[in-house]
Formats: C-alpha cells, sequence, structure tokens
C-alpha cells in the first residue's frame, strides 16, 4: 500500500506522544532535530511511512524538490532490476558468414577488474573470424547531462559509452625499486598500467608530493609525476570516443581484426555477461557512478532499442513512476548532475514499490546496511536493521531507504539536505541521531 500523502499520526516513542496535530509534529521535530546545529540553516525535507502499520508518521517539507545527489541511484535500480532480468546482457552477436556482426549493448562489466570470469570476453576469443562492431544504437554522450566538467580525471567520473572495456579507466602504477651498488642506494621508477597502452606518455621532469597522472579532457595523452610514496596508484578515466578506445584496447587481448561496421543486425542472439545482482550490490554499496550510468543505458537498448538515458527516464516517469507523489526530474543514473530533482515523498513512494516488487530479501543483499559500504562508520548499532542508500555533493546530504524498528515495525524513510554550509559528517551525523531514534522509539 502506498503511503498517504495526509499525515495520519506520529509514532516517534515519548518525543513526540504528545503531538495531535500536523502543525505539532512539524513544531517538534523542528524543535528536536532541524534545529541541529549542523541542520540549522540548510533546506531540510522528511518523509517516513510504517510499512508494517500502512502508515504515514512524518512529512516535513516532503513534496518539495531537493538535489538527492546519489539517492538517484534507487530509480536507476529499479530500473535495472525490473528490465534487465538476472543476468546482465552482453553484447547482441550475428554470425555472418565469414564475419561475427556484433552490437553493443552498453554492459560495464567486460573485462571490469572486479570480475574474475568474463563470459562475453570468452564468447569472443572463441569465434574464429574476424569481429565486426555496429554501434549505432548509441545515442547520448560520454559525461551526462550537468557534471561538472573539470571532474573529467576524476575515478568518479568515468566515461559512458556504448561498449566499455576495463571499466573505461586506466590503472597506473607507481613502484619504486631501491639497489646497493658500491655501497650506495640508487632508487629508480616503474611506471605499469593496467591494461596496458599504447597512448603517448610523457614525464615532468620534477618530482611532486603525490604520484599524479595528468590527460587533457579530449586526449589520451598522458603526463606523468613522479611522487614521494614507494607504491601509488591512481584510477583515471580515458577518453573513449565511442567506440573507438574499446577497439584498441580490445586488439590486442582478442588477438584477432575486429573493426566498425554500418551493417545492420537482423535476429542477434543476446550473450549474457553477469548476474545482475553482482552489478547492483557494487552500485549501491560503494556508488558507483559508472555502474549506475551505464545500468540507465543498458535499460534504454532493453527498451528503446538504443542507448539514450534521456529518452528512457521521460518514458520512465510517464509510466512505471506515473504515480509519484510529485514528477521528478531526472537527468542521469549516478546523481552527478545536479539537475535531478526529487521530493522525499517521491523516494519513500518508489522504496514502497521497490519492496513490493523485488522483496525485501534480496533488496537486503544490494543495500548497504550499518557500517558496510557507504554506510561505514555509521550506524554501526544499526547493522542489519537499515538498508540504505547515502549521497553526498558539495551542500548536499541525502540518505533514503528501509529501518527496522525494535518494535519490529518497518520504515521507509527518506532525509535529504541541501544547501548546508558545514562538513558533510556534521550533517551525516545529525541525520543518525534521528535515525537512530526512530529505530528506539518505534
Amino acid at each position: 500500500m502506498k503511503p498517504s500523502l495526509t499525515v495520519i499520526s506520529l509514532i516517534i516513542g515519548s518525543l513526540f506522544s504528545s503531538c495531535s496535530s500536523t502543525g505539532k509534529i512539524v513544531k517538534a521535530f523542528q524543535k528536536h532535530y532541524a534545529a541541529d546545529s549542523a541542520l540549522l540553516n540548510a533546506h531540510i525535507g522528511v518523509s517516513v511511512y510504517n510499512a508494517t502499520l500502512q502508515k504515514t508518521i512524518l512529512q516535513y517539507n516532503s513534496r518539495k524538490y531537493f538535489v538527492p545527489a546519489s539517492n538517484t541511484k534507487i530509480p536507476t535500480l529499479y530500473a535495472g532490476m525490473k528490465y534487465l532480468g538476472l543476468q546482465l546482457p552482453g553484447l547482441l552477436a550475428e554470425d555472418r558468414n565469414d564475419t561475427l556482426l556484433i552490437a553493443p549493448a552498453g554492459d560495464p562489466t567486460f573485462l571490469h577488474a572486479d570480475y574474475k570470469k568474463h563470459p562475453v570476453f570468452d564468447f569472443l576469443k572463441s569465434v574464429n573470424k574476424p569481429v565486426a562492431v555496429n554501434s549505432s544504437n548509441w545515442k547520448t554522450e560520454a559525461l551526462g547531462s550537468g557534471w561538472t566538467w573539470n571532474d573529467y580525471l576524476g575515478y568518479y567520473s568515468v566515461e559512458r559509452s556504448p561498449m566499455p572495456v576495463y571499466g573505461n579507466y586506466i590503472k597506473w602504477t607507481q613502484q619504486k625499486t631501491i639497489e646497493e651498488q658500491n655501497g650506495k642506494k640508487d632508487t629508480g621508477v616503474i611506471i605499469t598500467t593496467e591494461p596496458e597502452i599504447n597512448w603517448p606518455v610523457t614525464f615532468e621532469p620534477v618530482k611532486a608530493r603525490s604520484f599524479d597522472v595528468y590527460r587533457p579532457r579530449t586526449e589520451n595523452k598522458y603526463t606523468i609525476t613522479e611522487g614521494r610514496e614507494m607504491k601509488a596508484e591512481l584510477e583515471v578515466p580515458f577518453v573513449t570516443n565511442g567506440i573507438e578506445a574499446t577497439l584498441e584496447l580490445l586488439k590486442d587481448s582478442l588477438q584477432k581484426e575486429i573493426y566498425t561496421t554500418t551493417t545492420q543486425l537482423k535476429k542477434p542472439s543476446i550473450i549474457y555477461s553477469q548476474p545482475s545482482d553482482s552489478m547492483f550490490k557494487p552500485l549501491m554499496y560503494r556508488s558507483d557512478n559508472f555502474f549506475a550510468e551505464q545500468t540507465l543505458l543498458m535499460v534504454s537498448q532493453q527498451l528503446l532499442g538504443y542507448m539514450d538515458e534521456q529518452r528512457l527516464t521521460d518514458s520512465l516517469i510517464r509510466s512505471d513512476f506515473k504515480n509519484m507523489p510529485q514528477r521528478p526530474r531526472w537527468a542521469d543514473g549516478s546523481g552527478l548532475s545536479r539537475y535531478n530533482l526529487f521530493s522525499p515523498d517521491d523516494f519513500v513512494w518508489l522504496l514502497l514499490k521497490m519492496k513490493d516488487e523485488f522483496g525485501m530479501e534480496r533488496l537486503k543483499n544490494i543495500f548497504a546496511t550499518g557500517n558496510t559500504g557507504t554506510l561505514r562508520n555509521y550506524y554501526k548499532e544499526e547493522a542489519g536493521y537499515i538498508y540504505a542508500k547515502t549521497g553526498t555533493l558539495s551542500g548536499v546530504v541525502a540518505l533514503s531507504g528501509y529501518l527496522y524498528t525494535n518494535k519490529n515495525n518497518l520504515l521507509v524513510f527518506s532525509f535529504l539536505v541541501n544547501n548546508h554550509n558545514t562538513s558533510s559528517a556534521a550533517v551525516r551525523r545529525a541525520v543518525e541521531k534521528f535515525i537512530k531514534e526512530l529505530r528506539v522509539k518505534n
């Protein structure tokens, strides 16, 4: 049953037991939580629904829109769980006489370091003929709408592409060696990449405190600065150029001819890759932006026949999410964009929908619980009781999810904070205090 948009009652123990009207409920929340020094000057929205008793127990600015940061991954997860099935579609393939014709499906797990087995690569390797790739189903851009352009070197801002490979980043390692000759110690430096690359690399003549790898925004030309560390690693996104970088990196790995084509597939077969939940879990646990973005693109391929996240989100808002309390603005899959706008009531509605459609046991294996994933060092006493998704941008802290209480009630909640001007840790602790009270008093 979906939550009522009218506040029915408030059951937050003795703290609110004397409240009998909506006004008193709001005043009580303002007095005990919204007045916290970490939240005092911020914009706050809260919605809490008791799924066991089927009643709303708190709404505070719950109909207003907020930038949700990585809470955007919750609707992305819903789309993936509903439309991708239990196995991820790796690519589309069709045997054409002397050529294997393939079309990408957006799968981000292809040769990703997180996975030991790679069924799609094994399939391509087993085919004793050239491979031709038609990527005309790619209808979007490498960077999402509203992303901060100068984050392009960050591990959290990996480019999207039709056929990702190696996670669309290069792992750079600096390893120093010490050799003793004639009683003197000489230090050497070895720089390695995973995977190996043939792109231009130059070295800065001056050393720095920390190992650094730089490239221009639009080119795979790298400049290395040696750091003081004996060993250091950096994961640096590469420029995908659609399918171009994938083909460059695959040629050596496959040891066969692989090239682009405009020939259309007629009756392709789906080559499946990893179990879907093996991607959904890190998507939520470590808030993996790349997995989230590619999830929307894979769903777009499944439903629309091409990869365009904006067409997909528009379609889902009109269909699966048509009964959301407030019509959201959904800009990307990860929440990197500040164009995303959702209300706390939206998240509670969606989390209830997910519980009903997918079941809590599966969701508990995907969402982080206390002191795990992005909840590490938070909610230690709530481990096994809370299952939630965090969200953090500059000035933004979000937490939405499920909470089992001491009275064995299941609460579905969303706490969104925008425009705070203090540390994210202080805001998260203030939200944690509220969640702990909810668990104890309900």
